[in-house]
């Protein structure tokens, strides 16, 4: 699905990649963790082309296996839940516009994109399924963090994408609304989707996850199965912090030793 080769990337004035190296495959489950500064915003926008990287000999980008891929067909396969894009909502979108506005790969609803009556039922049915269907109408202004996150939720799923990226998606939420997106991420986390998960809190790898990458300094220092990239000693060198984890229900959690 995603293919990073020898990449050496910028954000700004910043060189925060220099041959770097990614690889992940379709129907993958995936968590990327690092600390803050460490380059998983960087990874992602060079996914969602918001950034480019360097052009240089041996040196590629491919995603869904090809090099050249329009924005338009990656909205079309990737969903995107990330609190950059919820900034991007304008206040007096209604929740069933946000909804409406994945069908075209659009921030907010507009008078040139007319939605069927079709997709306005499969919308309703959407805000139904993330716990928004009392708010059709409501503007987004006026949602709870947690209740704008559901909705992001719901215009990444609504066109049934190969693969949902969650850009640290619990940031600002509490421990309900946290719990539904761990059940939603887990509804979704079919054999055949793939799931990119970017976080630094280890309790929001969920099971289904089974391959975890530590990046550090714009580095990968760690990638391989979860249960062995996740111990104390590996996790106390990624954060510079002597920490103890343990592991309850397919869960791990993390404290400061």
């Amino acid at each position: 699905m995603i293919e990073l080769k020898n990449i050496t990337a910028f954000q700004g004035d910043k060189k925060v990649f220099e041959n770097f190296n990614v690889h992940i495959g379709h129907g993958e489950k995936v968590a990327i963790l690092g600390p803050n500064g460490a380059g998983k915003s960087t990874f992602l926008k060079l996914i969602t082309r918001e950034i480019y990287p360097v052009v240089k000999d041996d040196s590629h980008i491919k995603l869904f296996d090809l090099e050249r891929v329009t924005i338009w067909d990656l909205r079309k396969q990737i969903g995107l839940i990330s609190q950059d894009l919820q900034e991007d909502y304008t206040p007096y979108t209604t929740a069933i516009e946000v909804i409406l506005s994945g069908f075209f790969g659009a921030i907010g609803q507009h008078g040139h994109l007319t939605p069927t009556p079709e997709q306005i039922e499969q919308a309703e049915q959407m805000l139904d399924y993330v716990g928004m269907g009392t708010y059709r109408d409501t503007h987004f202004q006026r949602l709870s963090t947690g209740q704008k996150r559901r909705l992001l939720i719901g215009r990444s799923l609504i066109h049934k994408p190969q693969a949902l990226i969650f850009d640290e998606p619990s940031n600002g939420l509490d421990i309900k609304a946290s719990a539904l997106l761990l059940n939603i991420m887990r509804d979704y986390a079919k054999p055949e989707n793939s799931l990119l998960l970017t976080t630094h809190h280890i309790g929001e790898i969920i099971p289904e996850i089974q391959r975890v990458i530590l990046i550090k300094n714009g580095k990968v220092i760690a990638d391989g199965a979860k249960n062995e990239v996740l111990t104390s000693e590996v996790l106390s060198d990624l954060y510079d912090t002597p920490v103890k984890l343990d592991k309850h229900n397919d869960y791990f959690h993390i404290w400061l030793d």
